[in-house]
Parts: C-alpha cells; structure tokens; sequence
C-alpha cells in the first residue's frame, strides 16, 4: 500500500507554470470577448438615455416611436400620438432617431384607396357561385325524392 501511494504523489507535480498561465489566458479572453463589450453597450445605451431633451425623436424597446415632452428625473413623458402622451422609464427609450431612420407612418384613409361606384365589379365571386350551385343540386335532390317541387 505505501508504494501504491508513493507512485502517485511522485508522478504529479501540481500546477505547472503552463497551466496556470493557460487557465489565466482563458479568464482574460473570455472577459475581452464577453464581458467588456457588454458593459461598452451598457454605458453608451445609459449615455444616450441621459441625454434625451424635450423635442427628440425616440424609439422605445418596444419598437414604438415618439417625440419626448418632458423629462421628469429618471422618468420621460413621450406624445405617441397628437394629443396622447404616455409615461416610460427613462430605460425604455433604444435610441434617439432622426427623420431618416424613422419609417414612414401608413395612412389609413386615402384618395388613392376610394373606389367609384362604376368601377365596382357586379360579378358574383367563386365562393356565391359555388353556394348558389349546392342549394341548386339540394332542391334537384329533394324533387326527386319527394316527387314535388320545393317552395
């Protein structure tokens, strides 16, 4: 049993230099490729929320556009709409937009959009066609099997 025991302490020699400067390399490349930049996004996304001033353009994380109207401490007042003004945390806000990088707003009703009377096409469409033809084939049936005419 003690030789058992002297061969393997005498065959591992601990930490090498090597494995100590490999497990150090690992923790440095990992916070280069991980850590560093995360916190580089956080302090420019704080930068920007920080300077948001009653006028500009924003876009929310959740995708929403608005224009800032007040600023109250860690608190923004936006106008998501004329006239309709909503509360977010100073953190919601991504990103302060331009004009150009906002996308254009759909209009709903426009005079492109309006038909004319004339131009409205009578013909039934194929699902009518196909309704009118079953009910056909329905009172064909019952006539034959009844030997009288539906009313």
């Amino acid at each position: 049993m003690g030789n058992v025991l002297a061969a393997t302490s005498s065959s591992s020699h601990g930490f090498s230099s090597s494995t100590l400067i490999f497990i150090v390399l690992i923790v440095v490349v990992v916070y280069m490729l991980m850590i560093r930049p995360q916190q580089r996004r956080k302090q420019q996304a704080q930068q920007k929320q920080n300077s948001v001033q009653p006028g500009a353009r924003v876009r929310t994380t959740a995708g929403m556009y608005a224009t800032v109207v007040d600023v109250d401490g860690d608190d923004v007042i936006l106008e998501v709409a004329p006239g309709v003004e909503v509360r977010y945390m100073k953190r919601a806000i991504m990103e302060v937009v331009s004009a150009a990088d906002e996308p254009e707003a759909e209009s709903f009703s426009s005079a492109d959009d309006e038909t004319d009377v004339d131009d409205v096409d009578d013909t039934d469409t194929d699902e009518e066609r196909d309704a009118d033809e079953s009910a056909d084939a329905e009172e064909t049936a019952y006539e034959q099997a009844t030997g009288t005419k539906k009313d």
